[in-house]
């Protein structure tokens, strides 16, 4: 296959997963705010249970992107007892690393197996929450928005987390505590940040911030049992981790180390809490020099070793991206196959500029994606992880 055929396959995969996509997340996303505006009005807790399956239907399509379509394998480490025990079983505060464009995706393979892909929440820059399908799905399914501005979000913070904390299904909640996505740029402005401030320099992450940590931890202690030490990394040999990639089908070897760690290890008093979650980016940075250098977690770090699997392909993304794929594809393709035959150019023309739409605009979420595209946040203003405050 040479490059042009190359060139026109990728096009057509871009516009099919496209189109199938904002399809079915405009769809889902117009249900969700009928359900929003009604049911969750007099019965959060039937929108709620309702919203799983939506969001689901949603963040699975992502899940089958990655595992079914690219192909990528997961290699988890954990203890096994922990990932039977309480996996899936308990609410959770996740805390990952941000460094590739497609770390939360591969995160969502693990929710997804887990059973609580339909529930996972994220704290997430507030101009995502206007990104139609994905940012508006969050928006109701209970994500919190911030500004990264502590004086305009301290004001929404306790009563999101609050709300969030009245949920009656398991959920898992995330916190990337680095604040942005990983970039040399960032790298040296945190190490120089962390430098000034008697913080630990960290090779491969950003000098976490405590704030909205420390903030958190009061709202949620009651009501969520464990912190998991989540991290992801991709062996530096491989392609660029990135949604384009995945969609040329470019294979990728990634790992996933996850630790659980019960909320009573976490230190009452703020200026405990804050030296507590620097020490874990410490243990984080060490265990991933490890994976990057060797392949191991565990060779050339402190963590303690655990089993290794391969996370499993479960047949519910493919059956729910078939079904979209049936739903949406081939009405459509019947449908411009019936205005090609009718003669009618303009009619033809306008659906393939609409088809053309498509693509540009799932190109632009696409873009969201790309670290080129992630905040300044942390370059501008320092790194802003005060050595006490956060």
């Amino acid at each position: 296959m040479d490059l042009k055929d190359v060139f026109h396959w990728t096009k057509i995969v871009y516009l099919a997963f496209g189109i199938v996509f904002l399809t079915s997340g405009i769809l889902i996303n117009i249900v969700q705010f009928f359900l929003y505006v009604t049911i969750n009005r007099f019965d959060k807790r039937l929108f709620r249970k309702i919203n799983y399956y939506l969001n689901y239907s949603l963040f699975s399509q992502i899940v089958f992107l990655l595992q079914y379509w690219a192909g990528i394998k997961v290699m988890v480490h954990v203890k096994k007892s922990d990932y039977d025990k309480y996996f899936g079983k308990e609410n959770v505060l996740l805390i990952m690393n941000h460094t590739y464009e497609i770390d939360w995706s591969i995160g969502w393979v693990l929710c997804e197996n887990c059973r609580m892909l339909g529930n996972c929440k994220t704290f997430a820059k507030k101009s995502i929450q206007y990104i139609p399908t994905l940012g508006f799905a969050w928006k109701v399914g209970g994500s919190i928005f911030l500004e990264r501005v502590w004086d305009k979000d301290k004001s929404v913070f306790g009563s999101a987390l609050k709300e969030l904390m009245t949920y009656e299904d398991v959920f898992w909640l995330l916190l990337t505590a680095e604040g942005t996505r990983f970039t040399k740029e960032k790298h040296e402005a945190s190490k120089e940040f962390a430098k000034k401030n008697g913080l630990p320099e960290l090779r491969h992450h950003l000098t976490p911030r405590t704030k909205g940590f420390t903030m958190s931890l009061p709202h949620i202690r009651k009501s969520i049992p464990a912190i998991y030490n989540i991290h992801i990394g991709v062996k530096p040999s491989d392609v660029e981790p990135s949604l384009r990639n995945l969609l040329l089908r470019k294979p990728l070897t990634t790992g996933l180390y996850a630790e659980r760690i019960p909320m009573s290890e976490v230190p009452e008093t703020e200026e405990e809490q804050i030296t507590w979650l620097h020490n874990l980016y410490k243990k984080k940075d060490e265990a991933f020099h490890s994976y990057l250098s060797t392949g191991s977690w565990f060779e050339l770090s402190n963590i303690e070793e655990c089993q290794g699997f391969y996370l499993p392909r479960r047949i519910f993304p493919a059956i729910n991206f078939a079904f979209w794929c049936i739903a949406i594809l081939v009405p459509l393709g019947y449908l411009l196959i019936k205005l090609l035959i009718s003669g009618s150019l303009v009619y033809f023309c306008t659906a393939c500029a609409i088809l053309a739409s498509f693509l540009v605009f799932f190109d632009k979420i696409l873009g969201e994606t790309k670290i080129s595209q992630g905040s300044t946040y942390g370059v501008n203003k320092g790194n802003g992880s005060g050595k006490t405050k956060g």
